[in-house]
């Protein structure tokens, strides 16, 4: 390991200094809108910015380039869908919360269909995050465990009580903000990886694109009609598609993000940006990984993850070594505190405040959601924890993407159901959700994970669309 005490110094001042700014901004707060929404008052520019950290974290800086390590740049087709199915949920779905004073994405079921649905969306939302992002946080470990020599349950922890000082404190407003500045952070650490390879491959970017090309690493399109095939262009584009408007229409994680901007027009703007910033930074992540592929000439390695965390350690000079485990850390603090506020926020409108009374105390709301912070956080930590035994041979990007791929698909129908039709009631929708999900998790093994939120979005909706005919809703 090259590890210096310049490479330690720049990434301790970075951890610091990060927490430090994300507790300051919190300051003033009087209430829940503040805590949870930031006043619905923040740029849109800064809240696309931390829809596209929040989503791709860790996983994106680590665990793509290991995806193109192992095999090509078939990846990308997805971040087609992903742009179709921003502008999709932007024309279906944002109308539909900027209509009224939404607290939270399952807020709107209730309207539709009672505070039952509302809560049992709200409880699947919570069991995916804290199963996703406590995955997410693995992977973050693993850089700071080569670094320092501690095991990984000590490195999450450590992570993860860094994260939580300004999620506690600052709330909505820290994180967006933070997101923002710890999104070009990790950018500049891909472009200086890709610079480095240029630097270290003999023939630089020329000779891996014709290595690249030679073992077929640069093939972009798979027009393969095999559903168990997880990156193909029908796939990505309807895969990509369907995913997206279930993640970024029904996941409390990124419409809590819409909601804090001033209108529906910024939120539009920020929701549809996001999506050509994601197209790129899947790029230069790929290339990453093309370029690992050819400094280390395809050797193998037991976790793919670990590729480009090496690779950092022990290949860049002094100083640039810190920067990009700073990007590392930048790139999983981001997730995880966004993780955090959304998982509190959630339990804090859609359950606390109904039971105690206090859906209109907002400074109820923002006691009981600083609690919620810590008590997400430690639930998040200890999932991470546990998952390092099942790491082995696994990607944990493809992890974390198909625990969601399971049930976005059931949200997504219930969304469906709320906002194109009149006749389902609550209990139609809600046993449609659970044949979805359980459906989609019965054949998970047949079908590769970007096809299970659209058999599962169509199940719900036709199951909940028949139910629907059956039950007197009037009694729902």
């Amino acid at each position: 390991m090259s590890f210096t005490t310049l490479d330690l110094v720049v990434l301790v001042v970075y951890l610091l200094g990060i927490t430090a700014w994300g507790a300051w901004l919190g300051r003033g707060q009087t209430g829940g809108t503040d805590y949870f929404l930031g006043s619905r008052s923040l740029p849109w520019v800064a809240v696309m910015l931390s829809v596209v950290a929040t989503e791709t974290s860790t996983l994106t800086f680590l665990s793509i380039p290991g995806v193109a390590y192992t095999g090509s740049l078939v990846f990308l087709q997805l971040t087609l869908g992903y742009l179709i199915g921003r502008v999709l949920v932007s024309m279906l779905l944002l109308p539909a919360y900027y209509a009224g004073s939404l607290t939270t994405a399952y807020a709107l079921l209730e309207v539709r269909f009672g505070l039952g649905a509302r809560r049992f969306t709200s409880a699947i939302f919570m069991v995916t995050r804290l199963l996703a992002d406590s995955v997410r946080l693995f992977a973050t470990a693993i850089p700071l465990a080569l670094i320092t020599g501690l095991p990984y349950w000590a490195s999450i922890v450590v992570i993860g009580v860094l994260t939580v000082v300004y999620t506690y404190f600052g709330g909505i407003k820290a994180v967006v903000w933070v997101d923002a500045v710890q999104m070009g952070l990790y950018l500049l650490g891909a472009l200086v990886a890709i610079g480095a390879v240029q630097a270290l491959v003999p023939g630089g970017w020329g000779e891996v694109f014709a290595s690249g090309r030679a073992a077929g690493k640069l093939d972009v399109i798979d027009l393969s009609f095999d559903m168990s095939v997880a990156y193909t262009l029908w796939a990505g584009v309807l895969g990509g598609a369907i995913f997206t408007m279930a993640s970024h229409g029904t996941d409390q994680l990124i419409v809590q993000r819409l909601l804090t901007c001033q209108d529906l027009r910024a939120a539009q703007k920020a929701l549809i940006g996001s999506g050509f910033a994601v197209i790129l930074q899947f790029a230069l992540f790929l290339f990453v990984g093309l370029g690992l592929w050819a400094f280390y000439g395809g050797r193998e390695f037991a976790v793919s993850d670990e590729i480009f965390a090496l690779f950092i350690v022990e290949e860049l000079p002094a100083g640039i070594t810190g920067l990009l485990i700073a990007g590392v850390f930048a790139a999983a603090m981001s997730s995880l505190s966004s993780s955090i506020n959304a998982l509190a926020s959630a339990t804090a409108y859609d359950y606390w405040a109904p039971m105690a009374g206090a859906r209109d105390d907002e400074s109820r709301i923002l006691r009981a959601g600083k609690a919620f912070t810590l008590l997400w956080a430690t639930l998040l930590i200890v999932g991470a924890i546990l998952f390092i035994p099942l790491s082995q041979g696994t990607s944990a990007v493809e992890v974390a993407l198909g625990i969601a791929s399971l049930v976005y698909g059931g949200l997504l129908g219930a969304f469906a159901l709320g906002v194109l039709t009149k006749r389902p009631g609550q209990r139609a929708v809600m046993i449609g959700m659970v044949v979805g999900i359980g459906s989609v998790t019965l054949i998970r093994d047949l079908v590769a994970w970007p096809w299970y939120v659209l058999l599962g979005s169509v199940i719900t909706f036709a199951v909940g669309s028949l139910i629907g005919l059956v039950l007197d809703e009037s009694t729902a």
